[in-house]
């Protein structure tokens, strides 16, 4: 059955809401004939593309595009291009997060979609993998209120975090098994701001965050001083932390998304970048 086109989309740092009332027109229904002319539409206005699947089944007016280890969605006439994540707002799923999970376990970026590369003088989107440079950021302003102390290590990381994002609940298990020190700063993108007051307002932060990832039912926890989150959101927008997670280094080094252990234990040495 094809969901309802009520989704949420990141695109070049803004975030928009999608809606589409189905009752006004019948789903459209994707044939290889449909598939085929969207594919040449396509192919004209992206001639240096290639594409590989495209699937306008799941999601009402919305067509998922494959390129190699890349995606993106567009739709049925090929004419708009949407570039980020679509969220089921209904099952809380990132449903980009999901496919390429299913495409590349091993090519986990920002929890984003890896966008189609497409060189035409009008659009050049990111590269599956590509790495862009990011300036450093001072962290010397941020207080204690919205910070949940954990770990222990020589060296200490800073991460931006959503309680309801499948990339930082993995990222939280890896640090895990490191020896670091982690100070994780909820922000809320997915709509989880009651989950991480309810995790500063703990009595044992550390507990809470754990039971947050798993979950758990924190109803009942007490009221506090929420002020520290709305100082992380502010500096997550005044540093365009659009997605999360996203990891600070020492020195102010940031690196955007989910990364392996082996990767990030180099990164925490300064020796990969």
């Amino acid at each position: 059955m094809k969901k309802d086109f009520l989704v949420y989309c990141a695109i070049a740092g803004v975030t928009i809401s999608i809606a589409a009332a189905t009752a006004y027109a019948a789903p459209w229904q994707s044939s290889d004939r449909q598939n085929e002319a969207l594919k040449e539409a396509l192919a004209e206005r992206l001639p240096k593309t290639e594409i590989s699947r495209i699937d306008c089944s799941q999601i009402n007016g919305v067509c998922e595009v494959q390129a190699k280890s890349n995606l993106f969605y567009t739709d049925e006439s090929g004419r708009y291009l949407i570039i980020g994540r679509i969220y089921d707002l209904e099952t809380r799923q990132d449903l980009t997060a999901a496919r390429l999970l299913e495409m590349a376990p091993e090519t986990l970026v920002d929890g984003a979609a890896k966008t189609a590369r497409a060189d035409t003088d009008e659009h050049r989107s990111m590269e599956a993998g590509q790495e862009i440079a990011e300036a450093k950021v001072s962290l010397t302003k941020l207080n204690e209120k919205g910070a949940i102390n954990w770990g222990k290590g020589s060296h200490t990381v800073t991460i931006f975090s959503d309680f309801r994002c499948g990339y930082c609940q993995r990222l939280h298990q890896t640090l895990s098994d490191m020896n670091v020190r982690v100070v994780e700063r909820p922000i809320s993108i997915l709509g989880s701001r009651a989950i991480s007051e309810a995790v500063i307002c703990a009595e044992d932060r550390q507990t809470a965050l754990k039971k947050a990832y798993a979950g758990a039912d924190l109803a009942g926890s007490r009221k506090c001083d929420t002020s520290g989150l709305d100082q992380n959101e502010g500096f997550a927008r005044e540093n365009g932390f659009t997605g999360t997670p996203v990891i600070v280094r020492e020195d102010g080094a940031v690196l955007r998304g989910y990364r392996p252990k082996a990767f990030l234990e180099q990164w925490l040495e300064g020796k990969v970048s």
